[in-house]
């Protein structure tokens, strides 16, 4: 792989990997040392890949495992506050999406990375599957439970 390459990677897939890894820890600095590690792993790996998609699901799965790496890692016992979180990523102009993703950072984390694969990144059931590595029976109970629970904070919200 190529600096060029690289670069033109990281122009294309950036925001999805970091607002994916900032999904699953929950903290911007954690996210943006991930995004960057997954870079850097992109470019040394060595592989060849079947074109701009299969290098995105790459970076999505080196991402995911990255970010459990991490949580796990540092072995947290209290959460970034969401607020936080969605103010780095949000400006003013996206201030209802940024309070969406307050509330959606409250999920657990396998219901919020199958809904934030599936509705912000567009992966369909099986894609989401073999990213995560759980059957698509799974995806499809977490994607269930997660929009329930998501409902149930925003109605809470409203209220």
């Amino acid at each position: 792989m190529t600096a060029n390459d690289l670069e033109r990677y990281m122009r294309m897939y950036y925001k999805s990997v970091y607002r994916t890894a900032l999904c699953r820890c929950k903290d911007p600095h954690d996210a943006d040392d991930a995004a960057q590690e997954v870079f850097f792993r992109l470019y040394t790996c060595g592989n060849t890949f079947n074109g701009d998609d299969h290098v995105k699901a790459w970076l999505l799965r080196c991402t995911v495992n990255l970010s459990t790496d991490i949580l796990r890692a540092r072995s947290r016992t209290q959460d970034i506050p969401a607020d936080a979180s969605a103010a780095v990523y949000y400006d003013d102009k996206d201030k209802e999406q940024g309070q969406v993703f307050e509330l959606f950072l409250q999920l657990p984390e396998n219901n919020r990375t199958a809904l934030f694969m599936h509705y912000c990144e567009g992966y369909h059931v099986e894609e989401i599957a073999e990213i995560t590595g759980v059957s698509k029976s799974a995806v499809l109970s977490r994607l269930k439970r997660g929009r329930e629970q998501l409902k149930k904070l925003i109605e809470r919200r409203e209220r």
